[in-house]
C-alpha cells in the first residue's frame, strides 16, 4: 500500500457497519482511517469485520482517545481540515481539496460537536439533498460520496 496522504476521520462513530464500510472504501483508495473515541461498538465486533469484509485487516487504521489528542499528535493545518455536516454553508463540491486533507465526519446520531465546529464555520461542507422529506443520509454513503469528490483530481476526474 502506498503512503496515504488524504485521511478520513470519524469522530465517535456509533454504528459498526458504517465504520466497516468506510474502512473498505479507505482500503480501495489507499487512505488512512482515523477513529476518535469513544465508539458505540467494539472494533472486534463481527459487524465491523462483516461490513469491511475481508478487507478490514488491510485498513490503515489510527485511533485517538479524543479530538484534542488527535490535534496534538497530528497537528493538522486549519486549511487541511474539512468538516462535513448536513447543513454546511458550502457544498462538498465547492472546495479544492488539499492532498493532505483530513475529511472529518461526526457520529451518526449527533454529527460533529459544536466544540469542534465553533470557529470553523467556513470549513463546514454539506452534501446536497433535493427532497426535504429526507432528513439525513447514511454516514457510509455520505463519506464515500465525499471521498470520491475530494479525490477527483487524483482519480482522473
Amino acid at each position: 500500500m502506498s503512503d496515504p496522504s488524504m485521511k478520513v476521520v470519524l469522530v465517535t462513530p456509533e454504528i459498526p457497519f458504517n465504520t466497516g464500510a468506510i474502512g473498505r472504501t479507505c482500503v480501495a483508495l489507499n487512505l488512512e482511517l482515523i477513529l476518535i473515541k469513544p465508539y458505540g461498538f467494539s472494533l472486534d465486533e463481527k459487524s465491523v469485520r462483516r461490513a469491511g469484509t475481508d478487507y478490514w485487516k488491510h485498513v490503515h487504521l489510527t485511533e485517538y482517545d479524543s479530538w484534542q489528542s488527535f490535534l496534538d499528535a497530528r497537528k493538522p493545518s486549519r486549511e487541511s481540515l474539512y468538516f462535513f455536516e448536513e447543513h454546511g454553508a458550502q457544498t462538498v463540491y465547492d472546495p479544492e481539496y488539499k492532498q493532505d486533507a483530513f475529511l472529518v465526519f461526526g457520529c451518526e446520531s449527533k454529527g460533529l460537536p459544536d466544540s469542534i465546529l465553533d470557529g470553523n464555520e467556513d470549513r463546514i461542507f454539506g452534501l446536497p439533498m433535493l427532497n426535504p422529506l429526507v432528513r439525513s443520509l447514511n454516514l457510509a454513503n455520505v463519506a464515500t460520496a465525499v471521498i470520491y469528490q475530494a479525490m477527483r483530481p487524483q482519480l482522473g476526474g
